[in-house]
């Protein structure tokens, strides 16, 4: 079986909800539902979310943008760009997601601002 590319998936997360859980949940949202089309379309699809979350708890995070909270959350992102073959830029303003664009662009890795675009 040929390997399949990966794709993070990269939009806002806490960018313009004010900490708000019902807003995060709905940027979450925007890029689960874009993680599934990437995934219809035969990738493989990631968020730096799904890997960070988990351990920003297990590590006994109190609030969202504390200090347990920083040192892991966009790091994690990052870490994985190395490991995917592009980024999908969803959702509107954010610098964590910009930053993922301009750490894919500077590993030459492809990037794409709609699922429409993905293509290897």
């Amino acid at each position: 079986m040929p390997k399949k590319e990966m794709i993070l998936i990269a939009g806002p997360y806490r960018s313009g909800t004010g900490d708000d859980p019902a807003k995060i949940a709905a940027n979450m949202e925007v890029m689960n539902e874009a993680a599934l089309h990437v995934f219809n379309k035969g990738f493989i699809p990631l968020l730096g979310e799904w890997f960070a979350l988990p351990l920003i708890e297990q590590a006994g995070s109190k609030q969202i943008g504390d200090k347990i909270f920083n040192e892991i959350f966009h790091p994690i992102a990052v870490d994985l760009i190395h490991h995917c073959d592009g980024v999908l830029r969803t959702g509107g303003p954010s610098q964590g997601a910009d930053q993922m664009v301009i750490t894919a662009k500077r590993l030459s890795k492809k990037v794409f601002t709609s699922v429409e675009e993905i293509s290897f």
